[in-house]
């Protein structure tokens, strides 16, 4: 399995970064994959707790159900991800102050089993190999969006 790691630093207060990522709709903004978020259930605070993912990558398009697993405002945000009831990975997010502003890491665990690697090759056109790379390059593509739209907006520190 291969886990990946990117982070940037972005003008705004934690809680302003946390606040953006955790409001997941906003995510097809920044991601060059996803595509849209539909929300299944919801947390007390209302913020999502089960949602499904409809990602496209050329002329692939996919889906995955997703749960939140850490809601912790100002410091992280992660869910895990599945297809067909397999396990794929745990996508998260970290904030830490960064003298005026806030370091914000991305992460990306490989959880995909044999079969979620073979329904992978099928509907993302990925190979196990390529996934991790691709996952990257989009990450600092989804970083460098945020940051232009924390950093654009009424957030900025």
């Amino acid at each position: 399995m291969t886990d990946v790691v990117e982070s940037i630093r972005v003008g705004v207060p934690p809680g302003a970064a946390y606040r953006a990522v955790a409001e997941l709709r906003r995510m097809a903004r920044w991601s060059p994959e996803c595509i849209g978020i539909w929300v299944l259930r919801r947390r007390p605070d209302g913020g999502p707790r089960r949602f499904v993912g409809v990602n496209r990558r050329g002329p692939f398009v996919w889906f995955t159900t997703c749960q939140v697993v850490t809601a912790e405002p100002d410091r992280e945000f992660a869910f895990d991800v599945s297809t067909f009831g397999l396990p794929v990975a745990r996508w998260g997010y970290r904030f830490a102050p960064d003298g005026d502003g806030t370091r914000i890491t991305e992460y990306w665990e490989d959880r995909r089993s044999p079969g979620a690697l073979r329904l992978g090759r099928i509907f993302t056109g990925s190979s196990y190999r390529m996934r991790p790379a691709i996952n990257r390059d989009g990450m600092k593509v989804t970083l460098a969006r945020l940051r232009t739209e924390l950093e654009s907006g009424p957030n900025r520190a």
